[in-house]
């Protein structure tokens, strides 16, 4: 018996939910916070790598950095999770995130490129936990909701990651105001924000979400035996007990190579906008749109999820994909048609990435979910970083549609996975 069911000892079903929906709206906060903080941030970055290193080809490492960042904190902070719960663990990666900013500051003040690296991927952390809150907000939802509950914490990410960037000139002018090295300004906001994200976690997720799922099986146990000895009827066996591990597989390739999809196209398009003289205006109205396609319909794709099943939700984001590639390859040479494709790359990875997850958290046994879930982000990141180094030499070689029809493979691979992994007997039954 777990020692999490002395946390809870007469847990009902309507307790349950209760938390589930205190846990869910923390958890949204905590990414809105994040989103403010990592927006700013993130632009920053790449502008401050070229000025301290003196090339402009070194302002992708910022980029590089974060996503390395994330990759090296998703083992960690799942086996944290695991051991004492998903507050410290989602407040430790928050906390991380603040200190790299600290340290990116003074990397400005040194003019130190290593030190900035450092600091950004620290700064990386707090991505680990944006991809791990969405793991979270299903600890405690019931099977038919999975979906739902995941997709609306992956929904509030909308409001950080599009009012974050329009916080770098508030960031200057603040840093400007207490002394600070020029281009350092904006890290103040990731300081507040992931500090105040970390307090929010530590605080709003009591009693811990993991831990009342963990004594909520208990609870559940002990009923099931104590009426199979009242009625001598042994109980049915539960189906995920076990990892469903076709299901794993499928559900971590989707997510992973939609991933490296959308980064692939999304990094090379304002390369290629402006080398064919689009204006910065253009170039920004254009990420700006294809973020809001990754984040803006998340909660229409978690209830699809739940409806028709995660399966045919990730199928239909492998189409909005490969619709996605069609109109940046075939109509490369126009901008109206590589925006129209952006906002398909989003709502594709958007699909994709939210069914996947769905598929993966009830694939895996519940006592190796954190684990499985955080292999899963380490992959997911670590095909993002691989996706977005490789587009730059396939860009060079094959140019623009060249990149776009190349990607296609990844689609491809996913809907060949969908056809070919067996479906387990029975959905999982329990939270």
């Amino acid at each position: 018996m777990s020692s999490a069911s002395t946390l809870a000892p007469a847990l009902t079903a309507e307790t349950v939910a209760a938390v589930q929906r205190r846990t869910r709206g923390v958890l949204m906060a905590g990414q809105v916070l994040a989103g403010l903080g990592m927006g700013a941030t993130l632009s920053i970055g790449a502008i401050l790598a070229a000025e301290i290193s003196g090339s402009p080809a070194f302002s992708g490492m910022a980029a590089t950095a974060v996503t390395l960042g994330a990759a090296l904190a998703a083992i960690p902070l799942a086996r944290l999770a695991r051991r004492t719960g998903r507050a410290p663990a989602l407040a430790t990666g928050a906390l991380t995130a603040a200190v790299g900013a600290i340290v990116s500051m003074t990397a400005a003040g040194l003019q130190s490129f290593p030190l900035l690296l450092l600091g950004i991927l620290l700064i990386g952390s707090g991505t680990a936990v944006n991809l791990q809150s969405r793991f979270a907000a299903v600890d405690l939802a019931a099977p038919a909701t999975r979906g739902r509950d995941l997709s609306l914490v992956v929904w509030a990410t909308t409001v950080g990651a599009v009012s974050g960037p329009n916080l770098i000139g508030p960031g200057e002018s603040l840093g400007a105001y207490l002394g600070l090295p020029d281009l350092s300004g904006p890290f103040l906001f990731t300081v507040i924000a992931q500090s105040l994200a970390a307090v929010l976690y530590l605080v709003g997720l009591r009693p811990d979400p993991l831990r009342i799922a963990e004594a909520w099986r208990d609870e559940q146990a002990r009923a099931a035996r104590a009426e199979e000895e009242r009625s001598g009827v042994a109980a049915p066996v539960v189906v995920d007990a076990v990892d469903d591990r076709p299901g794993i597989r499928l559900a971590m390739l989707s997510i992973a190579l939609s991933h490296a999809t959308m980064v692939a196209v999304m990094a090379m398009t304002p390369v290629h906008l402006t080398a064919h003289g689009a204006s910065l205006v253009i170039v920004g109205f254009t990420i700006s749109l294809h973020i809001a396609g990754m984040y803006a319909l998340s909660p229409v794709f978690g209830i699809l999820a739940d409806r028709v099943g995660r399966r045919a939700t990730v199928l239909m984001g492998q189409g909005m994909l490969a619709a996605s590639l069609l109109m940046t390859g075939l109509g490369s040479e126009s901008e109206g048609w590589v925006v129209a494709g952006l906002i398909f790359l989003g709502l594709g990875w958007s699909a994709s990435t939210v069914a996947g997850s769905a598929l993966l958290t009830e694939s895996a046994a519940p006592d190796r979910r954190t684990i499985v879930q955080g292999r899963s982000d380490l992959v997911m990141s670590g095909s993002g970083a691989v996706g977005g180094a490789l587009a730059g030499v396939v860009l060079a070689m094959l140019g623009y549609n060249g990149l776009s029809f190349v990607t296609m493979a990844l689609v491809a691979t996913v809907v060949v996975a969908l056809a070919i992994t067996p479906r387990r007997a029975a959905v999982d039954s329990s939270v």
